[in-house]
């Protein structure tokens, strides 16, 4: 082993360290990582770029104006306004009906995207019920995360590892989709439960939901109909990738540039939509990643855990998804899934086994696991974010409670799913 090999894991620990600690914001880090990996010489400009996944990144780019210029319509609250009355404006019934809201369109849109959108909805609704808002903040990071779980373009760690493989929006919706709605359901049961005595209210502050007019909050029907024809687009798309060929960057940017044609708006308003810093830290971290992957590092590591595991299959696809599960707890899954891509397919690569298991193993462990703290997803860290902004603080450790609950009982409904239909 060279000077680079040390050098490279000094730089991805230290950099993870900081991230994990959010001390410093971590796309400064992630960059910074990023910046020393070249000047260090590890890797050169020309190789760090290769290792930077464009298509992740376009696709990342594309749902974030798409959405951003979306909302603008009101769709949003609309369909939240539209779910509260249909329940008669019920406590219990409602948290249901807006847990299952996010869920349906973080599957659909990503999860991040919309825990922004929903989390000022849900202290809209709370204020005028006049209860706690906890719940269903919780309610809304937690489903976010099992509801993205389904799909291709749910939640950030399937962004990268759709991108990574060939697997398509078809293959993550058939596989994961059952499990992600097992999932969401139990959890939002243990979350009613566990939360019942908040979740009251008066007969006079159900009426002031059942006042509310959903179609008020659609502001602009034009572009209610725009949006809803580009985002049919981009599903249309996602859905018949194996007959197009085409990559998932190329139409979510398409969906995007043709809702700007459609709308006929200037683009520099909506591009202040794209979360800039999510897309710079994906950068920051593949760059690292592939600091390790240019020194050898996680193709040693992978014949570890070869040794380990004997090339067995399931035992490979049980630590995966486990071990994703535990580790998304303590450190936002993003990093480790980006970590864990190489690793996998040098494992393939050593032992021959089937890719596609090992795939939905860590894509299961990462995306339930990140439910376990506050710390585990992006989409946790915005809706507390929000929260504290508006004076409800959602404390670390009465989070952990919970989110440990309902990570360990998805953990075993997923592997009992896993072992049944997947291998």
């Amino acid at each position: 082993m060279d000077t680079l090999f040390f050098i490279s894991i000094a730089i991805f620990t230290i950099s993870y360290a900081f991230i994990v600690s959010e001390k410093i914001h971590r796309t400064v880090i992630a960059l910074s990582g990023a910046i020393v990996m070249i000047i260090s010489g590890v890797l050169t400009q020309e190789i760090a770029l290769k290792h930077i996944d464009f298509n992740t990144i376009g696709l990342l780019i594309g749902m974030m104006i798409l959405v951003g210029i979306a909302k603008d319509s009101g769709m949003f609250e609309f369909a939240a306004i539209w779910t509260c009355k249909k329940v008669k404006g019920r406590p219990f019934p409602i948290f249901f009906a807006i847990s299952f809201l996010v869920a349906i369109f973080s599957a659909f849109l990503d999860n991040v995207t919309t825990v922004l959108l929903m989390t000022p909805v849900i202290f809209v609704i709370a204020n005028n019920l006049k209860i706690n808002p906890t719940p269903m903040l919780v309610g809304a990071i937690l489903l976010s995360n099992t509801g993205g779980l389904a799909t291709l373009i749910g939640d950030p760690p399937n962004i990268l590892i759709g991108s990574a493989t060939d697997l398509t929006f078809n293959d993550f919706l058939i596989n994961l989709g059952p499990i992600s709605l097992i999932t969401s359901f139990s959890t939002a049961l243990i979350v009613v439960f566990w939360y019942r005595k908040k979740l009251v209210c008066s007969q006079a502050t159900r009426e002031n939901i059942m006042r509310f007019n959903p179609r008020d909050a659609l502001t602009n029907k034009s572009l209610l109909i725009k949006s809803l024809i580009s985002i049919g687009v981009v599903l249309i798309g996602f859905m018949t990738h194996e007959i197009t060929g085409l990559d998932g960057a190329t139409i979510a940017l398409g969906g995007a540039t043709l809702l700007f044609l459609l709308t006929l708006n200037d683009p520099e308003k909506h591009l202040h939509n794209v979360e800039w810093t999510s897309i710079f830290f994906f950068v920051g971290l593949f760059i690292l990643v592939g600091g390790l992957v240019e020194v050898g590092a996680i193709g040693n590591l992978a014949k570890k855990l070869v040794s380990i595991t004997a090339g067995n299959l399931h035992f490979t696809a049980m630590i995966l998804m486990w071990g994703s599960a535990i580790i998304s707890g303590v450190v936002d899954n993003i990093p480790l899934v980006a970590t864990m891509i190489p690793l996998i397919k040098d494992v393939v690569a050593i032992t021959g086994m089937p890719s596609e298991p090992l795939w939905w193993a860590l894509a299961i462990g990462a995306d339930i696991g990140g439910n376990a703290t506050l710390l585990g997803a992006s989409a946790n860290v915005v809706v507390a974010s929000i929260a504290e902004k508006e004076g409800n603080r959602i404390s670390f450790f009465a989070f952990l409670k919970i989110g440990l609950v309902t990570s360990f009982v998805s953990m075993v409904l997923a592997t009992g799913y896993y072992l049944l239909k997947i291998i």
